[in-house]
Order: structure tokens, then sequence, then C-alpha cells
């Protein structure tokens, strides 16, 4: 039996994913991005930065407060 020495591994969070808050919300997301992401499985980008294959049911869940702002600062023509 022989021992191996494994390489040093980063075992801090991905804080580029957030702290899981992100999670808990539901977010706001072009419709057609929304629509392709249903069609082909692609990722979309929320208003507020999350990336992610939508996959859950949104009226389980309360809006992301800061897609809510930021639809909120947003002009409507």
């Amino acid at each position: 039996m022989s021992t191996k020495i494994l390489p040093e591994s980063d075992t801090r969070p991905d804080l580029s994913q957030g702290d899981g808050d992100h999670e808990r919300f539901a977010h706001y997301v072009d419709k057609t991005k929304m629509t392709e992401s249903a069609v082909t499985g692609t990722p979309v980008i929320a208003l507020c930065g999350k990336v992610w294959v939508p996959s859950r049911n949104p009226e389980k869940y309360p809006v992301c407060p800061e897609c809510k702002e930021i639809y909120s600062t947003m002009r409507r023509d």
C-alpha cells in the first residue's frame, strides 16, 4: 500500500454564486430567454445577476428583492 499526496484544493465557498439566498426567490428574467431556456435548457440571467437553468415553479417563492428593485427603476415604453 502506498500513500499519495493530493494537490491542495480550495475549500472556500464559491462567492460568485452568492450565499444561497438566490435559491429562495423567484427572479425576473426576459420572457423570450425564459422560453428559450425551457426549450433548450440553456441558463438564463436574472436582473440581479443570478445565472441558472429554471426548473422550479416561481409562484412558490417570493420575488427577489434585488430583481424587484431593479425592475422598478427600468423604463417601460
